[in-house]
């Protein structure tokens, strides 16, 4: 810890004594996707490299659902999380001027895309959409990328006469409220096959290097073994690190610093925050995600 609160305090030639006259709190919204402890036990590290840093209280968020950092973001009451892509555009469509965004995640091959992923249980028989007509599919967040907007998107063109509506070809299309509510729910069959977010690579056992099979697997919660790929969309544009856009430039400066070099100083750390194996995260603008705000301008009308 020492070592990155000096590089982060030499680069900026500021004390925390002095950033706290400035901000007397700083809150870090922690997107949904786990139970909340578990996202907060992984974000711990970050939080109290904040305090560091900054010199003032850090208090960090898991709401249960995307739309809860989301509007804590618009409303100023929250100041840096880790958006999906779709939720990053939905801030941006409510209000341009909420956040930034700053850094991305970097994948092992030093790609910044990963994927939804569809999968079943093995010993269910699916192997492909093409086995599913009839059966219970499951959505996680509304808000999220890989779990709603892009395979909403994409799956109804995998083959004619496939929609997103109960009854068409699915016998029934739910949300579970999250990407581990998905993967718990394909597990215990209490549907047949759902969606989630997963880099897609290394080996499908181990819930791929990076993304929420990883975490899962981590965490003992399904062993991969007995789940199957059934279907995967094209690469997503990674999600954003987003700062609040009022926030003062040098608080600004610090933060997108501790975390752009979290990875050198502290790969445990990394590891929780980046939910698995990645390089860290690299600087990223707006303009990555147009498509991602066209899409989800598209779907709503």
């Amino acid at each position: 810890m020492k070592k990155l609160l000096a590089a982060v305090l030499a680069t900026t030639a500021l004390t925390g004594a002095a950033q706290a006259q400035e901000i007397t709190e700083f809150n870090i919204g922690i997107l949904g996707g786990e139970n909340a402890q578990d996202r907060l036990n992984a974000y711990q590290c970050l939080g109290d490299y904040t305090e560091e840093a900054l010199g003032v209280p850090v208090k960090m968020f898991a709401p249960a659902d995307y739309n809860g950092v989301m509007q804590g973001l618009l409303g100023g009451t929250i100041d840096m999380a880790w958006l999906g892509a779709s939720s990053y555009a939905g801030v941006y469509i409510q209000d341009p001027d909420a956040v930034e965004p700053v850094l991305i995640k970097i994948n092992l091959d030093g790609s910044y895309g990963y994927h939804s992923i569809g999968f079943a249980r093995k010993d269910s028989g699916i192997t492909s959409l093409d086995d599913m007509e009839g059966k219970v599919f499951g959505f996680g967040d509304p808000n999220s990328t890989s779990g709603y907007l892009i395979p909403s998107i994409e799956i109804p063109t995998y083959k004619d006469g496939i929609t997103m509506e109960s009854g068409d070809y699915f016998g029934e299309v739910k949300f579970t409220g999250g990407h581990e509510q998905t993967i718990v729910a394909v597990n215990n069959g209490d549907i047949d096959a759902g969606v989630t977010w997963a880099d897609g690579q290394g080996a499908w056992e181990d819930g791929y290097n990076n993304g929420a099979l990883r975490k899962a697997s981590d965490a003992g919660i399904v062993d991969m073994n007995d789940l199957v790929e059934i279907w995967r969309s094209k690469p997503i544009p990674e999600g954003p690190i987003v700062l609040r856009k009022a926030l003062p430039d040098d608080v600004k400066a610090i933060m997108t610093k501790l975390v752009d070099e979290l990875h050198e100083n502290d790969p445990d750390c990394a590891y929780g925050v980046a939910a698995g194996d990645s390089l860290g995260f690299d600087p990223i603008t707006h303009a990555a995600y147009e498509s991602i705000v066209a899409a989800r301008l598209a779907k709503s009308n």
